[in-house]
């Protein structure tokens, strides 16, 4: 297969994209910003996850967030490295390793993940979220889209996407990159994110591993999750659990009372799918053989970045019909 190329005239910063994370022009599922694999223009050697603002957003907002997400700490936590500089275009970056956002895992896996690999995702989302909440931080991004899948666990990203797309007071529901089934009730009416609507976020990302909706009927999820799914989705943020309670739900008990529940026991070989595993294999085979070439002696029929395809489905690089070409539609239902 031809090595991609990319053109570096065509850069975000002093980066060239490599290819989007995410499928293009897809009506769902809902991504609140744009997201590049890219590579430094200087610097062969770094290659980033890049994050942008979506057009018509508050690149101001955006970027307040993505200074913020510095406080969010732990092992299932993708970190801000780089922050834009003042005056130009709004981007940060993250150091890259091979992933794939959750709707993409469930399309190359062919719908559904299995339990074992739910309840992974979930514990390690949920123990972002406790230590989170235990520092006074509410995530307020979190959503099928914001979970990558990597070989060693999941990164949570998106920090503040909800208070990016709106301020406190102003209605959410419905504004673009926000993924309706993710949006607690009371932050689609304006309300200040607050840790329960991180919880309730959380149930619709376990909702969704597990059925490929994030709102799914009680009867389509696991036996074993549907108790903790429906607490999560409750209305009322009062009536849902705390995010380490959830954790506790999901993540077996450790044999010390003095060690902390942790997600880590469940990310043991074999905890996702060999499919996505193939995914990521070929996503950094790909990514590494990328090279940078000036604009200038580009051949006129090279694709615009990403478009690494010989007809099957490669991760990390997507089409408009990617989700919907062989296997699974991975569908957003709020209803």
């Amino acid at each position: 297969m031809e090595r991609p190329r990319l053109d570096s005239s065509r850069g975000i910063g002093p980066y060239a994209p490599i290819t989007r994370l995410d499928p293009p022009n897809s009506s769902g599922p809902y991504v609140p910003q744009r997201r590049f694999i890219a590579r430094r223009v200087d610097d062969a050697d770094r290659t980033v996850l890049l994050s942008a603002p979506l057009p018509g957003a508050d690149p101001e907002r955006f970027m307040v967030e993505a200074d913020a997400s510095r406080r969010l700490v732990g092992p299932w936590v993708s970190p801000v490295a780089e922050l834009a500089p003042p005056g130009g275009p709004r981007w940060y970056a993250s150091p890259y390793l091979p992933a794939l956002p959750l709707p993409v895992a469930l399309a190359v896996n062919g719908g559904p993940l299995p339990e074992r690999s739910v309840r992974a995702i979930g514990a390690a989302v949920a123990e972002t979220l406790a230590t989170a909440h235990a520092q006074g931080i509410t995530h307020a991004g979190v959503s099928p889209a914001a979970v990558l899948l990597a070989a060693d666990g999941p990164r949570l990203t998106c920090f503040g996407a909800v208070r990016a797309a709106a301020p406190d007071g102003e209605r959410r529901s419905g504004l673009p990159g926000l993924e309706p089934g993710s949006l607690a009730p009371e932050q689609a009416a304006g309300g200040r994110p607050r840790p329960p609507g991180d919880v309730y976020a959380l149930g619709s990302v376990l909702a969704y591993a597990a059925t490929g909706h994030t709102v799914p009927e009680a009867s389509e999820l696991p036996p074993a999750l549907r108790p903790l799914v429906s607490a999560c989705l409750t209305r009322d943020p009062a009536n849902r659990p705390a995010a380490a309670a959830v954790l506790t739900a999901l993540a077996p008990p450790t044999p010390h009372a003095t060690v902390l529940t942790s997600a880590g026991p469940l990310l043991t070989p074999g905890w996702f799918p060999g499919r996505v595993v193939a995914a990521l294999a070929r996503q950094s085979a790909e990514i590494l053989s990328a090279e940078i070439l000036p604009a200038e002696i580009l051949p006129a029929e090279t694709p615009t970045a990403g478009a690494i395809s010989d007809g099957t489905f490669p991760a990390g690089t997507f089409s408009a019909g990617a989700f919907s070409a062989g296997t699974f539609n991975a569908e957003t239902r709020t209803s």
